[in-house]
């Protein structure tokens, strides 16, 4: 439907803001009215703000600007605009007062920056914190646990399947459901041409490794990275370890049956030492090939480069099945050090970016011990390949 003239000027005056607006536009400030006057303030408070002094020093002024942002847009737009402010005006008051992190619209960007202060936010608004920060983790444990464990029981029941059981060890109803077209009606009964057992029970089929690199411009995968472990930590059928690194390392396991505590026990910012990471996962590997090491960083490393590629390659060459994961968010292409993943892809260790909803078919390929590179081709993941 074709829109009229008056509402296609109102519409570019909004984008525009009043400066530019005034500038030979046809439509004046006064035509901006009731609810299109408070979005136009509230736009020029946050995107107009070298010109206007912004959102002010004072609490009240952001609590507003908080309180009207929500009134005005949808959801997904109150997070674009608060992550804005966050970058442009550097609110970081915004987090420091509980009657503000109440207000503010919670998603993964604002759990990130809330763990990036979480050394100073002040006491009284650390309980606020912790709580917009579990509900946060709370929502995306709805979305993303079920998917993983699906994927991951699915994948080590098919690692585990017996064909050639011993007669206590048959599982009779996958037999029956296998033989069905064997069925003789005259008889009544089921030809079982093949048998199907019961995998023989081990205190853990896999052990899983989550290496994550804390470092400020991982922020997201950190935190998707704390969930999924999480979940990955419910499964008496994996063992999982977590382990956090800047220029040191931190094991936090015993912190897995809670990622909130998980989480406030990272260290956003700092700098890079993959290779001390590695050394530290080579040496709690007890069975490599039954390991899957799964390495969540950008490959900017601040230590010993060829240390870190020398660590990958003993680990590979163990029979540790090991992942580099670029980024573990929905952001799209990250940045990372090219020439580093293309070392690791010559080691046969593939380097490539996964969105949180990837990662349970991931998880569940590389269980059942797949081609990797094919695995990111087939799922159109542009996977770093090996310097000619």
């Amino acid at each position: 439907m074709a829109i009229d003239e008056k509402e296609r000027l109102r519409r570019w005056r909004l984008i525009l803001g009043k400066q530019d607006a005034d500038q030979g536009s046809e439509v004046e400030i006064s035509a901006l009215e009731g609810q299109d006057l408070g979005m136009d303030q509230v736009l020029e408070a946050l995107y107009d703000n070298e010109r206007t002094g912004g959102l002010g020093s004072s609490a009240p002024n952001v609590s507003r600007w908080l309180g009207d942002i929500r009134s005005y847009f949808p959801t997904s737009t109150v997070r674009v605009m608060q992550q804005d402010a966050l970058q442009r005006l550097n609110l970081t008051q915004m987090l420091m007062e509980p009657e503000m992190l109440e207000q503010v619209e919670a998603d993964v960007h604002l759990v990130a920056s809330l763990l990036t202060l979480s050394r100073v936010i002040p006491e009284k608004t650390k309980d606020t914190a912790r709580m917009v920060v579990r509900k946060v983790v709370e929502e995306l444990e709805r979305k993303l646990a079920q998917p993983l464990l699906q994927a991951v029981r699915g994948s080590l029941n098919r690692a585990t399947r017996n064909y050639r059981p011993r007669q206590n060890e048959i599982d009779w109803d996958r037999t029956i459901r296998l033989n069905l077209k064997n069925y003789l009606p005259e008889k009544r009964t089921i030809i079982a041409e093949r048998l199907v057992g019961h995998g023989h029970k081990r205190s853990s089929l896999r052990d899983i490794v989550l290496c994550v690199d804390q470092s400020g411009s991982m922020a997201s995968s950190v935190v998707y990275a704390g969930i999924f472990g999480a979940v990955l930590a419910t499964l008496k059928a994996v063992s999982t370890r977590m382990v956090v690194f800047d220029t040191a390392v931190v094991d936090l396991t015993d912190d897995l049956q809670d990622p909130v505590d998980l989480l406030f026990g990272t260290q956003l910012g700092g700098g890079t030492d993959i290779n001390r990471a590695l050394t530290y996962c080579q040496q709690i590997i007890t069975r490599p090939a039954q390991t899957i090491l799964v390495l969540i960083t950008d490959l900017y490393e601040g230590g010993n480069s060829q240390g870190m590629l020398r660590r990958a390659a003993e680990l590979a060459s163990s029979g540790v099945q090991v992942v580099c994961l670029l980024a573990l968010s929905d952001k799209g292409a990250p940045s990372y050090d090219k020439r580093h993943a293309a070392a690791l892809a010559q080691l046969g260790i593939p380097s490539f970016a996964c969105t949180p909803e990837l990662f349970p078919d991931l998880m569940a390929a590389a269980i059942q011990r797949q081609d990797l590179n094919l695995w990111a081709a087939s799922n159109e993941i542009v996977a770093t390949r090996a310097e000619q």
